[in-house]
């Protein structure tokens, strides 16, 4: 969790200071905005959590090997999140989006901290792009993908000349 932490820190620091109205604006129709984003990064890991749960109690034991999953800080490869991962067009306000990340990210580090460490090696869930990952590497992945988007909203304060 060492490294969700930072990514965490890194997350939040890009986005302090910005007002709710530039937090909402979209840099183009197709591109979200910061809100977006910290949005889709609160519905990620909450529902990574859920699974990581849930697999503890139910999943199989099955072996897989260590994917590359610090590939996903590379931005060049475009990934289309699920329908249930897209963010809305609602306003909102940081304060708001940053009690939802704590609330979130606390989920995740409470089913840690009581997690089996060998269930965690030994049980799996698939991800799209790697294959079946071991809810341990869930984990570390989830830091991973809060830093590809960390990248992603410099772009956005970037595009809105921020």
């Amino acid at each position: 969790m060492k490294l969700n932490e930072r990514a965490r820190t890194a997350l939040l620091a890009e986005a302090e200071g910005v007002s709710d109205d530039n937090l909402n604006k979209q840099p183009a129709e197709d591109r979200w905005s910061m809100k977006q984003i910290l949005e889709h990064l609160y519905l990620m890991e909450g529902t990574i959590a859920k699974i990581i749960k849930h697999q503890l109690e139910e999943g199989e034991e099955r072996e897989t090997s260590d994917r590359p999953i610090e590939l996903t800080v590379n931005r060049s490869k475009k990934v289309e999140a699920p329908d249930f991962l897209q963010p809305s067009s609602d306003y909102a306000g940081l304060d708001d989006l940053v009690r939802k990340l704590e609330a979130s990210h606390k989920q995740l580090a409470e089913i840690v901290l009581m997690a089996d460490e060998q269930a965690l090696k030994e049980r799996i869930y698939p991800h799209p792009e790697f294959g079946q990952l071991s809810l341990e590497q869930w984990i570390p992945f989830l830091a991973y993908h809060e830093m590809r988007h960390t990248e992603q909203i410099k772009e956005v304060k970037q595009a809105l000349n921020l």
